[in-house]
Formats: C-alpha cells, sequence, structure tokens
C-alpha cells in the first residue's frame, strides 16, 4: 500500500479533493510520485498551474514526517481508500473521503449502521423518540451514527452508549477540536465504544461552513436515516438530501403541523420519505431483524484472517475478484485461492464471470453444522 502520508500530504492542499486525487493516482500511479511530482508533470496531470504552484508550497512547508508522527501521538488513525478497514458503504457514495482521520476503532459490524439526525432546539416529544429508536437499533446489533452535535445528535450518541451498542460521530472540525467542548466527555465515551471520525485534518477548526459537507459522510456510512424534528434550515435536510442522492432510505418522524421542529419531517415525508411510526419499521425495511444473528455468523465463520478479510468487503452486490483484491489490497493469488475454499464452504458464491457475493443464508447453515 502507498504510503499515508503522502495521501494525507496531497489532501491538506486545498482544492484537491476526491476528484482530482483520483486523477492524481491514475496519472502519477502512486500518492508518492504525484507528491514529489515537478510544476510541468502536475499540470500535465491535469491540475490547474495555480494549483500545482499550491501543491508545491504545501510541499515546501509541511514536514510530512514529523506532521503523521504528531497525528499517531495524539491517538489519531489515517485510514485511505487502500485500507481494508476504510468502511465500505461509504467507500461506494460519489467523491468518498480519500483519507479519514479516526478515534477509537471502525468494526466490520459497522457496516450495518443507522444515522440519526435532527434539530438542536429538541422537543420532548423528540428526545423520547430519539432514545425509543436508538434503544430499539442498538438492542438489534446497529450502529447509530450522527454529528456529536447538541440536541438530537448528542441524545442519540448517549442512548446508544446507555444501551451497550456501538456508536459513530462524523464531525465538522478535526477529531482533536471536539465541537461543542461541553460534549468532550460524551467524544472520549464514543470513542471507547466506537469512534469519532471527520476528513478534515487534526487542528481543522469547526467553522461553520465545515457542517453541511460532513453530513455526506454521516448518511455515507449508514443504511438509512432518520430525521427526528429539524426546522425548514436544519442541517438534518441537508443530511436527507444527500441520503436520497446515494440511494439511502430515508425516515422522517412525522409531528404537529403546528410545531417548528416538525416542518422539515413532515415536508420530507410529503416529498416521498418514509414516515417513521415505530423504531420498528426502520428494521424491517432493512431487513435487519435477525442481524445481530447475522452478525455473529460473520464472526464465527471465518477461519481464518484472509476470510474474515474477504468476507467483510463482500455484500450481497456482485463484485468481481478484481475490485475485491484493489478493496483488500491482497495478492490476487491469495483472493483467488481463497475464495475457492470459501466457496466450498458456502460463505460465497460465485455469480458469473469471476463476480462474488456473501451467502449469509448458507454462512449459517455452515456455522449451524459445525458449533
Amino acid at each position: 500500500m502507498d504510503d499515508k502520508r503522502f495521501w494525507v500530504g496531497l489532501t491538506l492542499v486545498k482544492g484537491i479533493g476526491a476528484v482530482r486525487l483520483r486523477g492524481l493516482l491514475e496519472y502519477f500511479g502512486t500518492a508518492e510520485t504525484a507528491w514529489n511530482a515537478s510544476l510541468y508533470d502536475l499540470v500535465a496531470a491535469g491540475l490547474s498551474p495555480k494549483l500545482a504552484e499550491r501543491l508545491i508550497q504545501v510541499r515546501k512547508s509541511v514536514n510530512l514526517e514529523e506532521y503523521v508522527a504528531n497525528i499517531a501521538r495524539n491517538a489519531i488513525r489515517v485510514l485511505t481508500w487502500d485500507d481494508a478497514e476504510y468502511p465500505a458503504h461509504l467507500k461506494e457514495i460519489e467523491q468518498p473521503p480519500p483519507v479519514l482521520y479516526l478515534r477509537g476503532e471502525i468494526t466490520p459490524e459497522d457496516r450495518w449502521a443507522v444515522a440519526i439526525v435532527g434539530t438542536r432546539s429538541v422537543t420532548s416529544y423528540g428526545r423520547q423518540v430519539t432514545e425509543e429508536v436508538v434503544t430499539t437499533l442498538a438492542h438489534n446489533g446497529i450502529t447509530v451514527v450522527s454529528g456529536l452535535a447538541r440536541g438530537v445528535d448528542a441524545i442519540a450518541h448517549h442512548a446508544a452508549l446507555k444501551a451497550g451498542g456501538r456508536t459513530l460521530a462524523v464531525l465538522g472540525s478535526g477529531v482533536d477540536k471536539i465541537y461543542p467542548p461541553e460534549h468532550r466527555s460524551l467524544a472520549e465515551k464514543i470513542i471507547a465504544q466506537g469512534a469519532i471520525l471527520s476528513d478534515y485534518p487534526p487542528g481543522t477548526p469547526p467553522e461553520s461552513a465545515n457542517f453541511p459537507p460532513r453530513n455526506r459522510i454521516i448518511s455515507g456510512l449508514s443504511l438509512a436515516i432518520v430525521v427526528v424534528e429539524a426546522g425548514d434550515t436544519s442541517g438534518a435536510l441537508i443530511t436527507a438530501e444527500f441520503a436520497a442522492e446515494q440511494g439511502r432510505e430515508v425516515f422522517a418522524v412525522p409531528g404537529s403541523i403546528f410545531a417548528p421542529q416538525s416542518r422539515g419531517p413532515n415536508q420530507l415525508i410529503a416529498n416521498g420519505a418514509k414516515p417513521l411510526l415505530s423504531a420498528h419499521s426502520v428494521l424491517e425495511t432493512l431487513d435487519l431483524t435477525r442481524n445481530i444473528e447475522r452478525r455473529e455468523i460473520r464472526k464465527a465463520v471465518p477461519t481464518d484472517p484472509t476470510e474474515a478479510i474477504l468476507l467483510q468487503a463482500l455484500g450481497s452486490e456482485p463484485l468481481h475478484v478484481d475490485d475485491l483484491r484493489s478493496r483488500v489490497a491482497l495478492p490476487i493469488e491469495k483472493v483467488s485461492a481463497t475464495l475457492a475454499m470459501m466457496e466450498l464452504k458456502g460463505l460465497v458464491r460465485q455469480v458469473g464471470s469471476m463476480n462474488y457475493v456473501a451467502m449469509h443464508e448458507e454462512a449459517a447453515t455452515y456455522y449451524t453444522k459445525n458449533k
């Protein structure tokens, strides 16, 4: 895998996001080569002269080894597209963040996640709904994703922790700049029972412009989002918009037509979102009612680390062996040999032309027979 420090360096350049970084990788082959390229070659790769000059200026001003070492000293991890741990659902969205900064741990079980978002000015009704929905999700092994903000977000994180579930918080700042500051204690609890993450480099302050873009990560990590309460201009509605664009299910909690906090969800329902009438409706719609059983099967069945990595990367949608190899960063020979063994066990199935899917039901049968 390419050295992560060069990924970090390139994403420190304002104007280099997912699209331009992918173009640089395709042109130069590695992030290291792109980072060290000349002005002429950077322009040839598609950067404007101004952006190429900016990259060179950042290269001169930043000591990457020292910068990355400081990140590590603060117990912050870096994930890139090349990492098998990079969240699979997030990687599927258009323009996924090339680099994620993480405190805590993302696990394979976080593939089953639902985002809970809403207003900071939550009512007692919104609080009750949030706590009941989150508790039900957590008890069914669903990871709860939110944004650590005041109101619905904080209630969702607290409820997930109280229920013994996992929760992920996506920040609009660096993961070392907790906002709001009164949620520092909550953030530490989340790190111990999930993770806080951001695509903003450490040290980035919580500026207002950062929060709308981070909402695409909240929805991208999730199978669905639930908008509890939201005013006409709430950031939760931006998250719902991202979710719809990403093909995620959007649920909205109906409320009084006279309540300003219910205007957003009621409008979402009018526009086609699913009205949330019970916490179990999320589980039923997403076919997650047997999620705990599925998770136990996935943890128990693989007999070696390679099988576990491949099973984590596969889902119900066919994935070509070459794409799978790229996702897990393993030699093609090892991937092919392991897939052949997993197919014999019933863990995966080939669906034509070297495309594979995970077989949850057959995996369950295999696990039952071998208990």
